[in-house]
């Protein structure tokens, strides 16, 4: 295996992240569309080659694969954002926006072929069933799953199907001499929106969205009353890495913070038609104390939250200078199962101000800004922050607020771009340490069976063999493993990954949050 240069590591993080934010940074507008000219030239021309193409050409042709390339290359000539969705790729996108699916709910691995059960989803029809971590599925309905024929799109379908459907689960559990038939029945598994929601101190609660789905207000809505009923009056947002999504969730969140009538945000099309939307007379935490935490993967829904707060003089925003995208995308069906997520306008925060940073023609230029910000030092130093004075605007109370290129925070947080910290995160965002993890955890999981969760979070610490097991266990992947004042990290985020396999997310969450300099600020501000 090629080694990586470790310079890479800030650039391969940043990129792994923003997938997030092309992914899932599109705002859908419902308003329809009306029905484009049919007469149009330009269409009949470009209808015109295909058919020539399609029918008189010598050689055999794919048309519907020029079809597709068309299409990108119009996109690529327009913005950034304008994408297009092929047919073979809709209806995981829309699944994935609409915030669930049908299925078993387990999380797994491919191990030598065969499927291990990392853990059932919490409440899922795996868990109800009685599917336990460190389960191999080895039949589902007399059909082998230990193929390496069979691919992750062959064996989603063997898993999902209708709701109350039932499939035939053949597994063979650690411990026991034949194989366990246990009969699931299939059922609605969400796509959480929310990784964590817990009490930081007496009065501050904390949420994590990790995106904005069609699902995200209903969970937010659950997890808020949750925490008021624990006595949560002051609210920590956190957004960081959250990439955006469907922009109603986004404005009803943050209408939970605004008074009646406030401006959220409003929207401008190319014929100068301006949309406002104002928050209602309904909202938990308006007269909070509200801290949001961004950093530069904080994009579109998210930033539009972080705006509308910044602008009416409401919270502080902690962190680092967000992603800076202002688009506004409306999604359009083609006809033949395929889609495009066209931008049709701009959003701009209340003060008037378009946080898009500039596109110009060089879209990969654009989607490289993040390693412009590594070295010019912005991530480490708020002072190298680049503003354009000529955007300057300024909120009721006076704060100076700058639009041309995402939310600069109230309160800075330098990144730590130490290679070795890079390279931390990047193993643990990357599933390296979970893979480490699981196998561990394998040798012998009845350790753990009456561990609570607090326990866990607040007493458990991992012997030191670990650290010189996963040192061992790296040199596979042809990492350094000198990491030096960063060995106490190492076994936190190590901690942190078998949190949430034992546990769940919210686990993993709290157990990096307790050394994290983003809630360490929060606390000295709030406390």
């Amino acid at each position: 295996m090629k080694k990586i240069n470790p310079i890479y590591f800030p650039l391969l993080l940043g990129l792994f992240l923003a997938l997030g934010i092309f992914a899932g940074a599109y705002l859908n507008f419902e308003t329809p569309l009306d029905s484009p000219n049919t007469t149009n030239k330009k269409k009949e021309k470009l209808g015109r080659l295909i058919d020539y193409i399609d029918y008189e050409y010598v050689d055999a042709v794919n048309t519907d694969s020029i079809v597709d390339v068309t299409v990108n290359s119009i996109l690529a000539n327009l913005d950034p954002h304008s994408t297009y969705i092929p047919q073979s790729e809709y209806a995981e996108v829309s699944e994935n926006m609409k915030g669930d699916f049908v299925g078993i709910g387990i999380n797994f691995y491919r191990i030598n072929d065969t499927i291990t059960v990392i853990r059932p989803l919490d409440d899922s029809p795996s868990a109800k069933a009685g599917i336990k971590a460190g389960d191999r599925i080895l039949y589902a309905d007399n059909q082998a799953l230990f193929s390496a024929q069979l691919s992750n799109d062959s064996l989603s379908k063997i898993l999902k199907g209708k709701v109350n459907s039932s499939v035939l689960l053949k597994v063979q559990r650690k411990g026991s001499d034949s194989l366990l038939e246990i009969e699931v029945e299939r059922d609605h598994i969400p796509i959480k929106s929310i990784d964590a929601a817990y009490m930081l101190g007496p009065e501050l609660g904390y949420i994590k969205i990790n995106r904005f789905a069609e699902n995200t207000f209903t969970e937010y809505q659950e997890a808020s009353q949750k925490l008021i009923d624990l006595g949560a009056k002051n609210m920590v947002l956190d957004l960081r890495d959250n990439g955006g999504g469907f922009l109603k969730p986004a404005i009803q969140i943050a209408d939970d913070f605004l008074k009646e009538d406030q401006l959220i945000l409003f929207t401008k099309n190319k014929r100068d038609e301006v949309v406002k939307t104002m928050a209602s007379d309904v909202g938990n935490f308006e007269s909070a104390q509200v801290y949001v935490l961004i950093n530069e993967h904080t994009a579109s829904a998210s930033e539009v939250i972080a705006g509308a707060l910044q602008d009416h003089d409401i919270g502080t925003i902690i962190g680092r200078r967000s992603y800076g995208k202002g688009l506004v995308q409306r999604e359009m069906e083609l006809g033949d199962g395929s889609a495009v997520r066209l931008t049709v306008a701009r959003y701009y925060t209340p003060t008037g101000r378009s946080i898009q940073k500039p596109y110009g023609d060089n879209n990969e230029n654009y989607h490289l800004e993040y390693l412009n910000r590594y070295e010019n030092g912005e991530l480490k130093h708020k002072d190298s922050i680049q503003v354009n004075d000529s955007l300057r605007y300024t909120t009721p109370k006076g704060k100076v607020v700058y639009g041309g290129g995402g939310i600069t925070p109230d309160v800075f947080i330098p990144k730590d771009t130490h290679v070795t910290k890079e390279k931390l995160t990047y193993m643990l965002r990357g599933g390296i340490m979970d893979r480490f993890v699981f196998n561990k955890l394998e040798k012998d999981r009845s350790a753990f069976t009456d561990l609570s969760k607090e326990e866990f979070i607040q007493s458990y610490e991992l012997d030191e063999e670990w650290i010189g097991e996963f040192i061992s266990y790296l040199h596979q992947f042809n990492f350094d493993y000198r990491f030096g004042r960063y060995q106490e990290l190492l076994k936190l985020y190590l901690k942190a990954s078998m949190g949430e396999q034992l546990f769940n997310t919210q686990v993993k969450e709290q157990i990096i949050n307790s050394q994290d300099p983003y809630i360490k600020r929060v606390k000295r501000l709030a406390f």
